[in-house]
């Protein structure tokens, strides 16, 4: 199933459709994503949207925590010149820098002139996982969703580490949906793109990851307890700007899509400045769907 959370009549509501084609069903008012996926069970009752109605899309949920895995493809550990890893390299991500479709990546030109973009596939545990094996990690997955884990590498290589180049306020749109984990039964087959202002930049798939997902879950897992609606990063494919020739970077007024096969397209645009933390990017375009381009 395709869950999101939409703005409807003024409030934020869980809602379904078994597919793009298919309408929108709305949840009861009390239900919510996060307690969706915290309990694993979807609601009995659901109720259509009335006809004519143009919901607004919204962050999914907000995740309590978010990792970050560090170069997970051949051609992206080329590009940036390093060695073949031989264990994943872990980061996190800060819930405060997690928007939706639509919202702005905001960042201050005195802070950072090197914004980056990092299309991924994104995992949503939906069980408690510690120590889990590799071979059962899959068990504990309740769906996938796209992420961009957007990167200031100025400050990245300024720090000798990640944590402010990856975690600045809006650094990690999330969504447009949340799709269940048994609509893609495998998750290493799906095409990831992203597009500035309508230009590809990144064309790859999710089969040349290094380390799979069972294997990131099981890692993770030895060292972190997951929890239900934790949201695991998978790295991104060759193509980012700061490693083209000549470095190219996301300059406000850019539009930013980031796309997964079977899921959808993240469509963020990008502003300089500060942000006034109310909705950085209210009336920007900002909803793909899988099946819906």
């Amino acid at each position: 199933m395709h869950l999101a959370t939409l703005t409807h009549q003024g409030r934020r509501r869980l809602v379904g459709r078994l597919a793009p084609q298919h309408p929108w069903r709305l949840a009861p008012p009390s239900v919510t994503l996060a307690e969706v996926i915290a309990g694993g069970t979807l609601p009995w009752s659901w109720s259509e949207l009335p006809i004519g109605t143009d919901p607004v899309p919204a962050l999914p949920y907000r995740p309590g925590a978010l990792y970050g895995v560090g170069p997970n493809y051949p051609e992206a550990l080329t590009e940036m010149g390093w060695e073949w890893p031989t264990e994943p390299v872990l980061f996190p991500k800060l819930s405060s820098s997690v928007i939706g479709s639509g919202e702005a990546i905001v960042f201050d030109p005195d802070l950072t002139q090197r914004v980056d973009w990092e299309t991924e596939l994104a995992v949503v545990i939906g069980t408690e996982a510690h120590r889990v094996p590799e071979a059962d990690a899959l068990q504990y997955v309740f769906g996938y969703t796209v992420a961009n884990d957007i990167s200031a590498r100025d400050l990245g290589e300024r720090d000798g580490q990640w944590m402010r180049g990856k975690g600045l306020d809006t650094f990690c749109p999330l969504g447009p949906v949340v799709v269940t984990a048994d609509e893609i039964p495998d998750p290493h087959r799906l095409r990831i793109r992203t597009r500035v202002n309508g230009e590809t930049v990144q064309d790859g798939t999710t089969a040349d990851m290094v380390f799979r997902i069972p294997a990131l879950i099981a890692y993770l897992s030895r060292f972190f307890t997951l929890r239900a609606g934790d949201v695991v990063l998978t790295g991104t494919p060759a193509g980012c700007g700061d490693f083209m020739r000549p470095p190219r970077a996301l300059r406000p007024g850019d539009v930013l899509e980031s796309e997964v096969e079977g899921i959808g397209c993240l469509v963020n645009p990008v502003r300089g400045g500060v942000r006034d933390g109310t909705g950085a990017g209210a009336g920007c375009p900002g909803y793909q769907e899988a099946g819906g381009r």
